[in-house]
């Protein structure tokens, strides 16, 4: 199964600027190292939120959780890299009940 409407995907910069790539979060800060080591940078946020994108097209969903929010999707595939590493990482999803878009709301290394 793909993502539903995986070409209408959203990641909000502030989830990889705030986040995903800020060494200060005090749950991001890990995923902030990894992503660098592959070379994603704050500077470049744009590449990794395309990168993600591209994941959560391509790769067949792994697992699928309903809850009062709506429905989780967990996607696991390699994630294109500025360094051409591309290491293996789940990204979740969220379609928030009355919506048909998929928002990120994590990657992480799998």
């Amino acid at each position: 199964m793909n993502l539903p409407n995986a070409d209408q995907a959203q990641v909000d910069r502030k989830k990889i600027t705030e986040y995903l790539l800020c060494t200060s979060h005090p749950d991001g800060s890990n995923k902030a190292v990894f992503l660098s080591q592959f070379g994603f940078t704050l500077e470049n946020w744009r590449i990794l939120a395309e990168s993600l994108r591209k994941h959560g097209a391509t790769y067949n969903v792994v697992k699928v959780v309903e809850s009062e929010y709506g429905t989780r999707y967990s996607v696991d595939g390699l994630l294109e890299t500025p360094d051409s590493r591309n290491p293996y990482i789940r990204t979740v999803w969220i379609i928030e009940k009355k919506s048909t878009t998929p928002r990120l709301i994590t990657a992480h290394p799998k």
